[in-house]
């Protein structure tokens, strides 16, 4: 697979550590807690204006798909370049070229010709709004106003009905889903359904680093995307 645009650092290398909350601890911790939640709702948000960490999750999907057509077709045929332009909503302004591309492959062997499509930290199934909107708006949701998220909402294009419908998903459909029961039984303590995705989020507060954290999240949940790592 051929890249038109130069390689892009790591997370840890282009994002610095995230400020901690400044508030003197109450006895019961409880204004230092608030303090947290609300300052790591603003670095979300500051995370999805930033087009860096969208071209950082392009690389990564990037690695994916190389290390995906290196691996070959389960037939042992050859993988060739099948990619496609998706024009996926809800992006920053200044993304780098190929943003949109989904990367996929076909094999080359007479008589399969099977699709690969390898699994993706920007995409989730066939949802049109990049897959890191899906997963931080719902959690955005839980701690703004109406008001703050009203206006949420409108900078980036979503309607507060298809917020309420990304949490379902989270809630319902993702929690039933065999990529999650595949690697729920990692965690020490419980993730609680009717919290996510904000529960999955902090099941990685060891991740002190925002943007990692959230890279960590979309990896666990991407082999939900359809075709995940396998010819179909």
């Amino acid at each position: 697979m051929t890249c038109h645009h130069p390689r892009r650092r790591r997370a840890a290398d282009v994002f610095e550590e995230a400020p901690r909350a400044g508030l003197t601890p109450s006895p019961r911790g409880f204004l230092l807690s608030l303090a947290k939640a609300e300052g790591e709702i603003h670095l979300y948000q500051s995370l999805l204006r930033d087009s860096r960490f969208f071209d950082l999750l392009l690389t990564l999907d990037e690695e994916v798909a190389g290390e995906a057509r290196r691996g070959g077709c389960g037939c042992g045929g050859v993988l060739h370049g099948a990619s496609y332009e998706r024009k996926p909503r809800g992006g920053p302004p200044g993304l780098a070229h190929g943003s949109g591309i989904r990367f996929s492959f076909c094999c080359a062997r007479e008589g399969c010709r099977r699709r690969m499509t390898p699994s993706s930290l920007r995409f989730l199934g066939r949802k049109v709004f990049f897959g890191v909107l899906v997963l931080l708006l719902p959690v955005l949701r839980d701690g703004p106003t109406p008001e703050r998220l009203a206006r949420l909402c409108a900078a980036y294009g979503v309607s507060v009905r298809t917020v309420r419908r990304w949490c379902r998903f989270w809630r319902e459909t993702f929690v039933a889903s065999r990529a999650w029961q595949a690697v729920r039984g990692r965690f020490a303590a419980p993730v609680r359904a009717e919290s996510m995705p904000g529960a999955l989020l902090g099941a990685f507060c060891e991740i002190s680093d925002v943007a990692n954290r959230v890279v960590a999240v979309v990896r666990l949940v991407s082999p939900i995307d359809a075709g995940a790592a396998r010819a179909s």
